[in-house]
């Protein structure tokens, strides 16, 4: 199993918490993701703002997209692999804003994220969430 994986699955329970970033006590999808960088590569490459629900949503900017661009690196959608990083559009015209990572990829694909309501999640990758993905990226050395 990758590292990143199995950093991402010992998240898995904890509370749905936005713009936090605390295994066990609170995150929100960016949070899921910084956590596991900080444990498998160290301290973050960037200080994150503040931002609110609807984030860059009003200006129309792909924020995330760009932050992500600055620190992973991008790879084919089609070649799905576990330890990847997905970044979802919500929603036909409105701008990138859900992280999540492949936990697995082939025939049973799933992903783990931080979803509202519920938490940090295992989810399968289904066809209403696998439409959404518009990028793909793996982390800066890898997934070891």
């Amino acid at each position: 199993m990758s590292r990143i994986v199995e950093a991402a699955r010992g998240w898995i329970g904890t509370p749905y918490v936005h713009q936090q970033a605390s295994k066990g006590a609170g995150c929100d999808c960016l949070g899921l993701l910084r956590g596991v960088w900080r444990e498998v590569l160290g301290a973050e490459p960037e200080a994150v703002p503040a931002y609110s629900m609807d984030w860059s949503e009003p200006q129309g900017e792909e924020l995330l997209w760009a932050a992500a661009l600055r620190h992973l690196r991008a790879r084919p959608l089609e070649q799905a692999r576990a330890g990847d990083v997905l970044l979802f559009r919500m929603r036909a015209g409105s701008v990138a804003k859900h992280l999540g990572l492949q936990a697995r990829a082939g025939r049973a694909p799933a992903f783990i994220h931080a979803y509202a309501g519920r938490g940090v999640v295992e989810s399968p990758l289904s066809a209403p969430w696998a439409r959404r993905i518009v990028a793909r990226f793996e982390f800066p050395q890898g997934d070891g």
